[in-house]
């Protein structure tokens, strides 16, 4: 029987959740699992804990603007500097529940997850814009016009709505937020910790 996925819950505007995004899949080989990639939009998850975005509180933010690049050094994973704002991630995460639906190659969704978190934290590339979301995926060699309309997609739309409270179900309130066999993991730099509790069998 194969061993059950790593669940990962990110949102595309969150610099850790894509500090963890070029990692999660080196660390869950290592571990003889898969990813399951669960984009979420953070805002909804914010209205329901009454929280903020961490790069927007006073004395965090400073602090966070500092360690995220320190961070990306340590792992030797590219970053702009100074960091780009957090964005409005509608658009990609709908792109990647229609990619999700679609037939075809079944590592495209995560690939294109990796594409839009470099473009926006490696390039600097705005990816709250719906275009530039389908400039990713046309480079991808991901049909345009179909992406186009799967993001206006109603049904594509619940699938975020559904996803974001599936996510706060199991106790997801922040990200990269990660759930492998029941146990949840919160941030970036609990991957080792989440590593070792799988190989220890737990503690």
């Amino acid at each position: 029987m194969a061993a059950s996925p790593i669940e990962f819950y990110f949102d595309f505007s969150s610099p850790y959740a894509y500090l963890a995004a070029a990692r999660i899949e080196n660390v869950a080989a290592e571990l003889g699992r898969s990813v399951r990639w669960r984009p979420i939009l953070l805002g909804v998850v914010f209205k329901t804990t009454s929280g903020q975005p961490n790069l927007m509180k006073p004395l965090q933010g400073d602090y966070l603007h500092h360690d995220v690049p320190r961070c990306a050094r340590r792992w030797h994973i590219p970053l702009i500097s100074p960091l780009p704002p957090i964005f409005g991630s509608l658009a990609a995460a709908r792109g990647f529940y229609w990619l999700e639906g679609q037939e075809g190659d079944a590592h495209l969704p995560a690939a294109f997850a990796r594409a839009i978190f470099n473009a926006h934290w490696a390039d600097g590339r705005d990816m709250a814009l719906p275009e530039n979301v389908l400039d990713v995926a046309a480079g991808l060699g991901i049909n345009r016009a179909a992406m186009d309309d799967g993001i206006r997609d109603p049904a594509v739309k619940e699938k975020v709505r559904v996803a974001t409270e599936e996510a706060m179900a199991k106790g997801v309130f922040g990200v990269p937020y990660f759930v492998v066999d029941g146990e949840p993991f919160w941030g970036a730099d609990r991957m080792h910790q989440m590593a070792q509790w799988v190989r220890e069998g737990g503690w």
